[in-house]
């Protein structure tokens, strides 16, 4: 059996994914990489820069890999502060894995997608799978450029390459990685800890997010599906819930009853406003059978269970 390459795999979707994978095929089936060293159990780590297009090609081969799960990428905020760092690790990244299957040293490439895609005058409200795309931010752009990239590979070279455009994900499992939506993971951590959060969002600012649990089973779903069900290869839009600042926190509430919430919205505020506020997944639901699991109440539940046990805290009043 061919192996599972997980790049990228010490960050908040990576960790998740790469135990979702083990469990799927099996922990002898899975290789993790990232830039730094990681501990993901029993399962195979080795050092790897994606940047270094040899490198990655060196362990593709040593470990008979037919699937990649690229994941390495500077996040929103962050490649706000570092362009060009972050168009070259989000570019230069994808193609060389994009050309590694070009060869046919890979049989499927997983690259994610954003709803940072979409920008001010795309409609926010339900938005479409193929609407207006006129993103505002580095990460925007670079992921609008590797959708088409993925495209052009698909309908020119026959690469099978998949991919969704994630929202905000929220996990207990990673800290938070530096993306716009990340106060979503933050106010749970803080909720705990401090028993308060100052969000830098506005108290209605609505955007889409997803449990991770339910990110990992469309990830996982998507690259098992039939090729011939994949009828999109720039990127599908995926959909789990949408709320708030104000939502989260009064579900959080439900739990502490004495947590507090206050509002000082930074630069992270404009990217936000140029976001969707819901999106319509149709497509994913009528390709290869995508839905949701989780909504605000069950990820809440989980979301503060997980962290109790995480840092260990007994009691959260």
């Amino acid at each position: 059996m061919k192996k599972s390459l997980v790049i990228g795999a010490n960050g908040q979707i990576g960790s998740d994914l790469v135990l979702g994978l083990a469990n799927r095929v099996g922990t002898e089936n899975v290789i993790a990489t990232d830039v730094k060293p990681g501990n993901h159990g029993e399962v195979i780590f080795e050092l790897l820069d994606i940047l270094d297009a040899e490198k990655l090609k060196e362990i593709i081969e040593k470990y008979n890999v037919g699937t990649v799960y690229l994941l390495a990428a500077l996040l929103s905020a962050t490649a706000e502060q570092k362009p060009m760092a972050a168009w070259k690790l989000n570019m230069d990244g994808l193609l060389n894995v994009l050309e590694l299957a070009k060869e046919g040293a890979i049989d499927k490439v997983f690259w994610p997608s954003s709803i940072a895609v979409f920008g001010p005058t795309t409609p926010r409200d339900n938005t479409p799978q193929t609407t207006i795309m006129e993103p505002t931010t580095v990460y925007g752009i670079s992921k609008l450029a590797g959708e088409r990239w993925c495209e052009y590979y698909f309908n020119k070279y026959g690469v099978d390459v998949r991919s969704i455009r994630y929202p905000g994900l929220i996990s207990y499992k990673a800290e938070p990685g530096g993306g716009t939506t990340d106060y979503a993971v933050a106010i749970y951590y803080k909720a705990l800890q401090e028993g308060k959060y100052e969000c830098y969002l506005e108290e209605n600012t609505y955007l889409p997010m997803m449990y991770m649990e339910d990110a990992i089973k469309a990830t996982i779903d998507l690259m098992h599906a039939d090729k011939e069900k994949i009828k999109i290869r720039s990127s599908y839009n995926l959909a789990g819930i949408s709320f708030s600042p104000i939502e989260i926190s009064e579900e959080i509430k439900k739990h502490i009853s004495d947590f507090s919430i206050s509002y000082a919205p930074d630069f992270r505020q404009e990217i936000a406003n140029s976001w969707p506020k819901s999106i319509d997944d149709k497509r994913a639901q009528e390709d290869w059978g995508w839905k949701n699991s989780y909504e605000l109440n069950s990820m809440t539940s989980e979301m503060l269970e997980g962290l109790k046990s995480k840092l260990n805290i007994t009691d959260s009043n």
